[in-house]
């Protein structure tokens, strides 16, 4: 299993990557450095659309578009159009300020489910109060928008991990300062979700000990195998359906965040890394801090799965 590091700029948080089927391109967003990349490894092109927050999550939608978590709401992305045509992007819709104060709350990881909706969790700053919260955006025609959004769960810090097991029964969801993965009973027919239990507990860091990382982004193969990267941990853990390690893979970064399958076969991992508020050694190095990475993963991954917009015919 040989580690590649792809030809691409260091992000300051990379996030979110997803192989986009039909472009035959990967997508990904660099929080901090407040943009959404594209990237298409047979041609090399490499473009990026700068946006006016953090963008915590994407996803393609059906109809060409991005969908995109900002510190605020959901908005699209036409990806035909420049990063500096103010018509680019378009708002979807926006959180409750009551539940979601963007002063210290914003979105981070996500993704959608196979019937189309599109799910994100929020990251509080500083961590005073388990504020963040899970969300869904949904198209429904009979509100004067067309979308409706959510609140699925609370009671977390840093909300990452959201992946769902290949028949659909299960979501994951993890809270990273905790060290811990969580799974829900999941109904795709309606979008509930119920009976959240811990699934996984990593170890806390102790000074003078070894340290294995926490539970950052994640993806599900065609096995229902889990793959996660371990923030501060340099790897990249597949776990069993029961939650055992069946594989760590190492990584020259500190700081993995997130993982997804692509590539033709679905069988190539990317690696997503952080290079925000690490060491200058790391930032540094020959394989730098926030690095992409591509490795072949001996199974397949699920395929991305599109938002689904509005039908107003």
């Amino acid at each position: 299993m040989s580690l590649q590091t792809l030809p691409l700029p260091p992000s300051e948080l990379g996030e979110s990557p997803f192989w986009h089927p039909t472009e035959k391109s990967l997508y990904w967003c660099d929080i901090q450095g407040q943009a959404v990349h594209a990237w298409h490894p047979d041609s090399g092109h490499h473009r990026q659309w700068h946006m006016p927050s953090e963008p915590g999550c994407c996803a393609p939608a059906t109809d060409g578009r991005l969908v995109i978590g900002l510190r605020n709401g959901f908005y699209l992305l036409d990806t035909a159009k420049d990063s500096a045509d103010p018509t680019a992007l378009s708002c979807l819709a926006l959180l409750p300020p009551e539940q979601h104060d963007t002063a210290v709350l914003r979105l981070n990881d996500g993704r959608c489910d196979t019937a189309g909706r599109f799910w994100a969790g929020s990251v509080i700053t500083p961590r005073t109060a388990p504020n963040a919260a899970l969300w869904c955006l949904q198209a429904y025609p009979a509100s004067a928008t067309g979308y409706r959004v959510r609140h699925m769960a609370g009671d977390n810090f840093t909300a990452n991990g959201l992946a769902f097991s290949p028949d659909n029964r299960t979501m994951y969801w993890s809270n990273t300062p905790e060290h811990r993965i969580d799974q829900f009973d999941f109904d795709v027919a309606t979008g509930d979700i119920t009976n959240r239990r811990p699934w996984v507990q990593f170890d806390r860091k102790v000074d003078g000990q070894p340290y294995g990382g926490r539970p950052d982004g994640a993806a599900v193969d065609v096995e229902g195998n889990y793959w996660v990267a371990m923030y501060e941990g340099a790897c990249v853990l597949q776990l069993s359906p029961a939650g055992e390690v069946l594989q760590r893979i190492a990584v020259p970064v500190q700081c993995p965040t997130m993982v997804c399958f692509g590539g033709k076969d679905l069988r190539t991992l990317f690696i997503t890394s952080a290079r925000a508020g690490r060491p200058a050694q790391e930032q540094q190095a020959a394989t730098p801090a926030g690095s992409m990475f591509s490795l072949q993963a001996g199974v397949g991954g699920l395929p991305v799965n599109f938002f689904a917009l509005v039908n107003r015919k």
